[in-house]
């Protein structure tokens, strides 16, 4: 519903104002811009868990090219220590014959 209301008001002067004020009762529709920033908010949601999904693999692949690189150094020190055993085997053999 709408009303119209009108007031006049007058000065010790004898001069007249008159404001005019319009009433509704509608509720005020909202525009777009909520639904718009909430969209906003959800595709920058979903890109920072992809962004951060992608550093998380990285990171594991990291982990795992460093913990393959520690056992490989430790079959070689396993290698090279089988191999001075065997020469000290080798030099204990010669020095009994």
């Amino acid at each position: 519903m709408t009303e119209e209301r009108i007031t006049e008001t007058r000065t010790p002067d004898g001069n007249t104002h008159t404001t005019h004020t319009v009433v509704t009762d509608e509720p005020r529709r909202g525009g777009g811009s909520g639904l718009l920033i909430g969209l906003g908010l959800l595709v920058l949601a979903i890109v920072a868990f992809f962004v951060f999904t992608q550093m998380s693999g990285a990171e594991m692949a990291k982990d795992d090219a460093v913990a393959n690189a520690a056992n490989q150094v430790g079959e070689a020190a396993n290698q090279v220590g089988d191999a001075a055993q065997d020469a000290g085997e080798a030099i204990g053999d010669a020095t009994n014959n």
